[in-house]
């Protein structure tokens, strides 16, 4: 059975930064697709990293240059580095597994396994 946990998030004041966590059992980060996403309050989930099948980091043009996405095989978990946070960054921040295949990245329709989410905060 696959399960993902997030952990991490938190209230931050605007300029701050973050490590989020992905914690996954059942389903090895390093032999397939990982993402993370986040849904903003009254907005639809969007995509905000991944890593591809062939380990190449894609990237939502928003968050270019302050998210930096990881992973650390030994521990089998998933990170995304969040830095000079936005009050636009607020939101549930989701980890995602296993992408189908030639579907986009950014569509959280083309993932099978989810994260239950944690909450980012960026207070001004």
């Amino acid at each position: 059975q696959v399960q993902l946990v997030e952990s991490g998030g938190g209230s931050v004041q605007a300029g701050g930064s973050l490590r989020l966590s992905c914690a996954v059992s059942g389903y090895t980060v390093s032999r397939f697709s990982m993402a993370w996403f986040r849904q903003p309050p009254g907005k639809e989930r969007e995509g905000v990293a991944a890593f591809d099948r062939d380990g190449t980091t894609i990237y939502a043009d928003s968050v270019k240059g302050r998210f930096t996405i990881s992973q650390d095989n030994a521990k089998n978990t998933l990170y995304l580095q969040i830095h000079s946070l936005q009050p636009e960054d607020t939101a549930m921040y989701y980890c995602a597994a296993l992408r189908y295949n030639a579907s986009p990245w950014y569509s959280p329709g083309s993932w099978h396994y989810w994260g239950q989410g944690t909450q980012v905060t960026a207070s001004s």
